[in-house]
C-alpha cells in the first residue's frame, strides 16, 4: 500500500484519469491558441504535450505510475513554460 492510502490499482486509475483530463485540456488549449494565432510552434508544443499525456496513460496502465507522474508534471510544466516564454 502506498503512503497516500491508495492501492496500486487505485493509483494507476487516478493517474490514467488525470492524464486523460489533461489530454482533453491540452486539446482545448491547442484549439483556442490556434484560433487566435496559427503557428507551427503552437502545434508543436501542444502536440508534444498531448503525446506526453498518452505516454503517461500507457505507463500508468503498465504499472509505472511514479515515472508517469514525474513525466506528466515535468512535461506539462515545460509546455506551459514554452507557451509563456517562446510562443508569440
Amino acid at each position: 500500500m502506498s503512503t497516500s492510502g491508495l492501492t496500486p490499482r487505485q493509483a494507476r486509475r487516478l493517474r490514467v484519469a488525470a492524464a486523460s483530463v489533461l489530454l482533453v485540456a491540452m486539446a482545448a488549449v491547442l484549439v483556442i491558441r490556434l484560433a487566435s494565432r496559427t503557428s507551427v510552434l503552437v502545434v508543436g508544443v501542444y502536440g508534444l504535450a498531448m503525446i506526453l499525456c498518452g505516454v503517461v496513460i500507457e505507463l500508468s496502465r503498465n504499472g509505472r505510475t511514479r515515472l508517469g507522474t514525474w513525466l506528466l508534471v515535468g512535461g506539462l510544466g515545460a509546455a506551459l513554460a514554452f507557451d509563456w516564454l517562446i510562443l508569440p
